[in-house]
């Protein structure tokens, strides 16, 4: 689906729907570089898949979910990816890992290597649970 405003660049918005398994980040990663390449987005890419990968794992590490949403509002200009699941319990945030710890360093990716990133919780008209989002511009159009 592509939106249109006035004065504002055209937006594909994309979204995939998956199980909640192991598999999934490299699932997950791999739609949204798709996304993003046929955007011409080419210099998005790697910031895009490392910050899939670690939000994605972080749900299916964390959560007891059954499937989680991805989705992609993509410009000319850049992205907004989010990654939502059903599960309202705690608030992802950067935690400080040890320098032994084999994981706890996802969000602190996420906040380093993206313009923007946040998480909002969900109800209403769509199922309840929390959505971590994170916004990739292009450094010039179509990059």
């Amino acid at each position: 689906m592509t939106v249109t405003a006035p004065g504002r660049p055209a937006t594909a918005v994309y979204r995939l729907t998956a199980p909640a398994l192991p598999t999934t980040p490299r699932v997950a990663r791999d739609a949204v570089a798709a996304w993003l390449c046929a955007a011409g987005h080419h210099g998005l890419l790697d910031t895009a898949r490392t910050l899939v990968s670690d939000v994605v794992t972080n749900v299916v590490v964390h959560t007891r979910v059954p499937h989680l949403w991805v989705g992609a509002a993509v410009t000319r200009l850049g992205a907004v990816v989010s990654v939502w699941d059903g599960d309202q319990r705690g608030v992802p945030r950067p935690r400080h890992a040890a320098e032994d710890d084999t994981g706890g360093r996802g969000l602190f990716l996420v906040e380093a290597l993206s313009h923007a990133w946040g998480v909002s919780w969900t109800g209403g008209t769509e199922p309840a649970g929390k959505r971590v989002w994170f916004e990739l511009r292009a450094s010039r159009e179509g990059t």
